[in-house]
């Protein structure tokens, strides 16, 4: 058994009644696990398999692939304010998945993790901002070692990855927000 703490960066349906849930882990870099059971009404994960908790867990290492056990889970912070408004749930899916589409499967990510838990916790408590935007992807290409002051960071991260498609409804929104203020 191993101990991790992360955050919840994706879940997807694998079977009737079993999950796949994706984190970002400080330690394991992007882990991937099955919750056997999740689905169903009385799991010992129901409520606990949210985007954006963070949470301690436990997982039961495969041999064979890079799909893990979950076994245990104990949320540390639910981050229920990301889900009171389109704009907030959508900046911080984008911030969850620019992560996810730069690193590496059980490859230590230690600052990008952090950039994630700073990101999802400013959205916690503030609106989204163009500003704060630019700002977490200025950081993604620092910490990745391709920021270029010459050129827009978006930029040389869509060099090594595709980006996130829903950057363009954000940035929309936003520049509709504020040209209407």
């Amino acid at each position: 058994m191993n101990k991790c703490q992360g955050t919840i960066i994706r879940r997807i349906p694998l079977t009737e009644s079993s999950l796949i849930v994706t984190w970002c882990t400080k330690e394991q870099g992007i882990l991937k696990t099955v919750a056997k059971g999740a689905r169903r009404p009385k799991s010992q994960f129901s409520g606990k398999l949210d985007l954006f908790f963070e949470a301690e867990f436990e997982i039961i290492r495969s041999k064979k692939t890079d799909l893990h056990s979950l076994r245990e889970i104990q949320i540390l912070r639910t981050r229920a304010s990301l889900r009171k408004s389109y704009l907030k749930t959508l900046s911080a899916s984008y911030f969850t998945e620019l992560i996810n589409k730069v690193s590496e499967s059980d490859s230590p990510i230690n600052s990008l993790y952090e950039l994630l838990y700073r990101g999802l916790n400013y959205l916690e408590e503030n609106e989204p901002k163009l500003l704060a935007i630019h700002h977490y992807e200025k950081e993604v290409s620092k910490i990745l070692g391709i920021f270029n002051p010459e050129k827009e960071p978006i930029t040389s991260i869509s060099e090594i990855s595709r980006i996130p498609r829903m950057r363009t409804e954000i940035l929309n929104l936003l520049t509709k927000e504020s040209s209407d203020h």
